[in-house]
C-alpha cells in the first residue's frame, strides 16, 4: 500500500508497465489514473487546495482502495464485486477502450470514493474537506477532456454514441463523472456516521450498485450495444499503443 501520492504514482507505474507488458486493457485506468493523481500533486504543489497534506492523504487513502482489489485479484480471493466486472472485462471480446475507462471509474468512484472521503475526515472533519473535493472536480474535468482528445483519434467511429441514446442507455451514453462524484459525497456523509452492521450493509449495498452500473456498462443493450460492437471492430486494438497514448496525458 501507498504511504503517500509519490508512491502512489510509482504503484500506478508498476501497473501500467505490467498490464502493458501483457498486453492487457486493464492498463488503461490506470494509465487515466496516473494522469489525474499527477494533476492532484501539482495542484497540492501550487497550493490549488485548502489543505495539501490533507489531499495527499486523501488521495493516497483513496488509490490505497483500488491497490487492495488489485492484489486480492493477484491473491486469488474476492473482490469487491463492482472492481470483479471491471476486472473481469479483460479478456472479454468487444469491449472498447472508453468501456474499459468506465468501468474502472465507475468502480472508483461509485464504490472506493464514499468511503475514501469518510475515512479521511471521519466525523465533523468530513465538511471540512467539501471544499477540496469539489475542487477536484475542475481537474477531472481538464484531464477527461484531453483523454476524449486521445480515445477518439483511437477509436474514429466512437461519435456515434453522440448521437444515439435513451433511458435505458445512459450508464454508458450519459455517464456523468461529477454527477457520481455528488452522489458518493452524499453516501459519505452518511458512512460517516454509521458503524458496525449497519456500515457493512451499506457497503454490500453501494457495492451492488457499482457492480449493477458496471454490468449495464458492458452490456447496455440497443442500440448502443450495436454502436460498440462496430467501434471495437474499427478503433485500435494494440494495448501498447492505446496505453502510451493515454500516458501522454500528464
Amino acid at each position: 500500500m501507498a504511504q503517500n501520492i509519490e508512491e502512489v504514482l510509482v504503484l500506478l507505474e508498476g501497473i501500467i508497465v505490467d498490464y502493458r507488458a501483457r498486453q492487457s486493457p486493464l492498463a488503461y485506468f490506470p494509465a487515466l489514473y496516473r494522469a489525474v493523481t499527477l494533476r492532484v500533486k501539482r495542484g497540492i504543489a501550487s497550493g490549488e487546495f485548502e489543505d495539501g497534506a490533507r489531499m495527499d492523504r486523501f488521495d493516497t487513502m483513496f488509490a490505497n482502495r483500488y491497490f487492495a482489489a488489485l492484489d486480492a485479484l493477484r491473491g486469488g480471493v474476492a473482490v469487491p464485486k463492482a472492481w470483479g466486472v471491471a476486472f473481469g472485462a479483460e479478456t472479454r471480446a468487444k469491449t472498447t477502450i472508453l468501456q474499459h475507462l468506465l468501468l474502472g471509474v465507475n468502480a472508483h468512484i461509485n464504490f472506493d470514493l464514499p468511503f475514501a472521503a469518510s475515512a479521511a475526515a471521519p466525523g465533523t472533519a468530513l465538511s471540512g474537506l467539501h471544499s477540496d473535493y469539489l475542487a477536484i472536480n475542475a481537474i477531472l474535468a481538464q484531464v477527461y477532456d484531453e483523454v476524449q482528445d486521445v480515445v477518439d483519434g483511437l477509436s474514429p467511429l466512437l461519435h456515434i454514441l453522440d448521437h444515439i441514446g435513451g433511458r435505458t442507455d445512459e450508464a454508458v451514453a450519459n455517464f456523468s463523472i461529477v454527477t457520481a462524484r455528488d452522489e458518493a459525497w452524499h453516501e459519505a456523509t452518511r458512512l460517516n456516521v454509521e458503524t458496525g452492521e449497519q456500515l457493512a450493509r451499506s457497503a454490500r449495498s453501494l457495492d451492488r450498485r457499482a457492480a449493477l452500473i458496471g454490468d449495464r456498462i458492458i452490456l447496455p443493450g440497443a442500440p448502443i450495444g450495436m454502436a460498440f460492437d462496430l467501434i471495437a471492430c474499427t478503433e485500435s486494438s494494440d494495448v501498447a499503443t492505446v496505453t502510451d497514448a493515454l500516458l501522454r496525458v500528464a
